[in-house]
């Protein structure tokens, strides 16, 4: 079992700023890809980034790409969401979760067994 839990959401207005975090326990963390995933209202789940088991390769969604960065801590058992140049649309609740590292598949967020309860980000325009 891993338990994952959010933080660091909030509201800013468009333009700004934003640095999720992801805090992890239980099972071997590094055993883990980590992936973030976002909801609108209304809106199905819809990928963000990931990030795997090393931190050695990252892929992000058309729609962030260049505007946020993830990044992971294995000692620490964390997996950050730096979010920059922040867009009304950014607007939703982000969660984060964990898939066996075996596998390069991280859009489809069936492939994840573990997710956190989420954290809302509101961007004002």
């Amino acid at each position: 079992q891993v338990q994952l839990v959010e933080s660091g959401g909030g509201l800013v207005q468009a333009g700004g700023s934003l640095r999720l975090s992801c805090a992890a326990s239980g099972r071997t963390f590094s055993s883990y890809a980590m992936g973030w995933f976002r909801q609108a209202p209304g809106k199905e789940r819809e990928f963000v980034a990931a990030i795997n088991w090393n931190g050695g390769r990252t892929y992000y969604a058309d729609s962030v790409k260049g505007r946020f960065t993830i990044s992971r801590d294995n000692a620490k058992k964390t997996v950050d969401l730096q979010m920059n140049s922040l867009k009304p649309e950014d607007t939703a609740v982000y969660y984060c979760a964990a898939k066996p590292a075996q596998s390069w598949e991280v859009v489809r967020s069936t492939f994840y067994d573990y997710w956190g309860q989420g954290t809302q980000v509101t961007v004002s325009s």
